[in-house]
């Protein structure tokens, strides 16, 4: 898998949330990998792109603050990256090194909530 590290190749994979990316970054270097160049299922990378639309739902982006049960939804997502995470294992199993990165975005929220 291409990437930006030195020597423009990972099989150290990350998969974690953000807006506006693909789930899928290099462990050493933090590149966002394009999800359709990896050899996962149709089925696993459309789970991952639903999982990746959901980043964030937690947050009012309104008012900026946390939304109602922020914190349990994000601890929801975060669960549902490490279900997929495995997932990804199994199907890149002695291709990749796979770890998962949870958010806590929704805890950083909650202490600055300016309600």
């Amino acid at each position: 898998m291409e990437c930006c590290c030195k020597q423009n190749s990972t099989d150290e994979l990350k998969i974690e949330g953000d807006m506006g990316g693909d789930p899928i970054w290099c462990s050493r270097c933090g590149c966002n990998l394009d999800l359709d160049e990896i050899s996962l299922s149709v089925e696993l990378k459309e789970e991952l792109s639903q999982w990746m639309v959901n980043y964030g739902s937690w947050i009012d982006w309104d008012t900026d603050n946390l939304a109602p049960n922020g914190i349990a939804l994000e601890d929801e997502h975060n669960k549902q990256g490490m279900k997929l995470m495995e997932k990804a294992k199994k199907e890149l199993a002695g291709k990749y090194k796979i770890k998962f990165s949870p958010s806590s975005s929704a805890r950083m929220y909650a202490r600055f909530d300016r309600r």
